[in-house]
């Protein structure tokens, strides 16, 4: 995969590039991270990259052309990158509190794309019309506000780095994320088997590979029926699914009866 991305501030995804995952890889060539900066762009002696709103009103915005001309050479130096699995024009992501919520599924689909330009906004924002001729999707990570999009495509490209074949040590624990199959993760445990008094669940001592498997899924359906009851709206459950998650919650209604 083959990710360039617009920044004022590439600086930033270090984070990125030298620790964990992401880092090894990028250093295995699993994923091409490269950055264009809109200050190169700039033609003015001082290298301006924000202006004043027409209108009024406060803060800035990014300027136009130095956007425009960042943003096209990274359409084309992701195109004929070192990972370019085609001659293929890359679709550019503008990361922005406006768009799409991002889900799971979204990452996936994502994830199998051969190479994407993302902008990250910075001030507030950019010009409408550099988005109507330039920016091909808007997605965003939720209904809240941060100071640049940078946060918010590191975010995005960690995510769909761990969907890359071979960027895992364990190529299940992407399968068995929470949001994977539209549920919340199983709690999970490790040494000491207690600690401040709190034993580890007995079946997960067992090596009882099935009954493991049917805990872990049946305290899957009850976290995500506790915590993001929303998510279980629009799945359609199995008939042992739905079995488990009544035993969760006749078992949770027992344990904590409603005080009248």
């Amino acid at each position: 995969m083959q990710i360039g991305v617009v920044t004022l501030f590439p600086e930033m995804f270090a984070a990125l590039t030298d620790y964990g995952i992401s880092s090894r890889a990028i250093q295995n060539e699993l994923v091409s991270l490269e950055f264009w900066n809109p200050r190169n762009y700039a033609t003015d002696k001082h290298r301006m990259v924000d202006d004043k709103p027409f209108g009024g009103g406060p803060g800035m915005l990014m300027k136009t052309e130095p956007l425009v001309a960042s943003i096209q050479a990274a359409k084309e130096g992701v195109r004929q990158g070192p990972l370019a699995q085609a001659i293929q024009q890359a679709k550019v992501i503008y990361l922005s509190p406006q768009g799409k919520p991002l889900k799971q599924a979204h990452i996936a689909e994502l994830a199998k794309r051969p190479n994407m330009v993302l902008v990250c906004g910075r001030y507030q924002g950019i010009d409408t019309r550099v988005i109507d001729s330039e920016v091909d999707e808007e997605w965003s990570l939720g209904d809240f506000v941060v100071s640049g999009g940078e946060l918010a495509a590191m975010a995005l490209i960690d995510a769909m780095i761990r969907l890359q074949p071979g960027a895992l040590g364990d190529e299940g624990s992407a399968v068995e994320d929470s949001f994977a199959n539209g549920l919340l993760h199983s709690p999970e445990y490790t040494r000491p088997k207690e600690f401040e008094g709190r034993k580890v669940p007995s079946i997960l001592l067992s090596g009882d590979h099935e009954a493991i498997r049917v805990w872990r899924l049946k305290q899957s359906l009850g976290s995500t029926w506790l915590k993001r009851p929303d998510l279980l709206g629009p799945l359609t459950l199995n008939g042992e699914q739905q079995e488990l998650l009544e035993q969760f919650i006749n078992e949770y209604e027992s344990r904590n009866p409603i005080q009248l």
